[in-house]
């Protein structure tokens, strides 16, 4: 009987120190395959994201649908699963609950692009976004940097609280902010996951800072205002998780940034001459992490999952 995951046992399953080296040990893995995922609109105004995977050992589909008014209902706005296959037998092995696997996979996108770009990671982090992956970038930067300190800042007060809340639960230092953009020149380490509907930060990011900017993941979503997005490009370092950002990565999009040119973070993890020949001309500056997602995180997650878990057929 194919084992069924829940929220709980999918999070023990990937401990994010563990994920983020599997995200890395994936990204020098010539045998990975990822095909564009399928994004169909729903008659709600939601989509439905189908986002297949394969390497030598497995493969791997994420089913999910992206519900924005979901909040108003009470409900999440990701739902959905991961399911995993031996590549070699066809055997289901498992099936992985989404939501988790995304926050947790995005986070740990995050914090290795932090493990491998950070100028300064003394802290304190600020996290822009009180929602589900507030606080997964929260937990990861603890458990992966070693963070103490986090600020938050929300449109919510009561989503604010709540974060900090949590940050306490896990034994950090933490406080709500009003001013988000004040905040900024405070805060070497930053992560913005708003909803991305509107513009949320209007400041430039302190010189050594590293921002891992997550919300907006569809050309048409914002979190950063345009004109830092330039000053950022000119003044210091741009850096996206996957090619597939080059037409989903609404803050740079529309900003008028030409995201191709961008390296990638397979880029920097490979020390390729498109990373080397940027990192030498951006010596200073803040980083800008751009993440829009990504099934290869999906499969590194079930990597991640199937070692722990002993799980396995002919091909793992």
């Amino acid at each position: 009987m194919t084992t069924h995951l829940t929220p709980a046992q999918t999070a023990q399953a990937l401990p994010y120190p563990a994920l983020a080296q599997h995200l890395q040990d994936l990204l020098r893995d010539p045998s990975v395959t990822v095909p564009a995922r399928l994004v169909q609109p729903l008659a709600g105004g939601g989509s439905f994201f189908v986002m297949p995977a394969t390497d030598a050992r497995l493969a791997i589909s994420k089913l999910i649908t992206f519900i924005p008014e979901n909040a108003t209902r009470g409900l999440p706005s990701i739902q959905g699963d991961v399911v995993v296959f031996d590549a070699i037998t066809g055997q289901r092995l498992c099936i992985l609950d989404g939501p988790t696997v995304t926050a947790r996979r995005t986070a740990a996108a995050s914090l290795l692009a932090a493990q491998k770009l950070a100028r300064n990671i003394n802290g304190p982090l600020l996290v822009v976004g009180a929602g589900v992956q507030g606080h997964s970038h929260v937990e990861a930067f603890a458990a992966g940097l070693g963070v103490q300190e986090v600020w938050v800042a929300s449109r919510s007060t009561q989503s604010a609280d709540a974060l900090v809340r949590h940050c306490h639960s896990l034994g950090l230092r933490a406080k709500r902010v009003d001013d988000a953009d004040a905040a900024l020149a405070d805060c070497p380490l930053v992560v913005s996951t708003t909803s991305a509907q509107a513009v949320a930060l209007r400041a430039m990011p302190r010189p050594d800072a590293f921002v891992a900017a997550v919300g907006a993941f569809t050309p048409r979503m914002v979190e950063w205002d345009a004109a830092i997005c330039r000053r950022l490009g000119a003044e210091g370092m741009l850096v996206v998780d996957t090619r597939d950002a080059d037409h989903e990565a609404g803050d740079l999009l529309q900003a008028g940034i030409d995201v191709g040119a961008l390296p990638a973070l397979g880029d920097v993890v490979n020390q390729s001459p498109t990373w080397t020949a940027y990192a030498a001309s951006r010596s200073t500056g803040p980083v800008f992490f751009k993440s829009c997602g990504w099934a290869g995180w999906d499969l590194a997650s079930a990597r991640c999952a199937v070692e722990a878990g002993g799980l396995g057929g002919a091909g793992v």
